[in-house]
């Protein structure tokens, strides 16, 4: 897949050994290679109080709690990100077509986006718990 940040600048850029400093080595996995954490295994997934869930890259919220839903992938899952917090690529990686979601503010790598969500929106915005941070109300 192509390095999405070395096409387009955004607003929080840091070097590789900048962000190897900010963040933890699963993060950085995530949101810089994009990596996928193993379905299960964050916190975040389980997560049910309101609040928000930001960007763990550059603190961007991205997802409003009432947005969440449980869909049964391992992974949390939103039907509406908060507006312009996110932007989306085509990933032709593994020999199939996705969309890839990432954080509009660091171009940080979240997830991906399904057709197959509920209503309203169909979306199901699926995201790597590692790739954000949550903060009750």
């Amino acid at each position: 897949m192509a390095n999405l940040a070395a096409e387009k600048t955004f607003p929080v850029t840091h070097s590789d050994a900048e962000w190897r400093k900010i963040l933890s080595p699963e993060q950085y996995q995530v949101l810089r290679h994009h990596a996928t954490e193993r379905p299960g295994s964050c916190a975040l997934n389980y997560e049910k109080r309101a609040g928000t869930f930001s960007c763990a890259g550059c603190g961007q919220e991205l997802f409003k709690s009432v947005r969440k839903f449980e869909s049964g992938t391992g992974w949390p899952s939103f039907n509406d990100p908060v507006p312009g917090a996110v932007e989306t690529t085509e990933d032709r990686s593994l020999g199939m077509s996705r969309t890839e979601v990432h954080c509009a503010r660091c171009g940080g790598h979240l997830g991906h986006v399904f057709p197959d969500g509920p209503p309203p929106t169909g979306l199901r915005y699926c995201m790597n718990g590692v790739a954000m941070n949550f903060k009750p109300e």
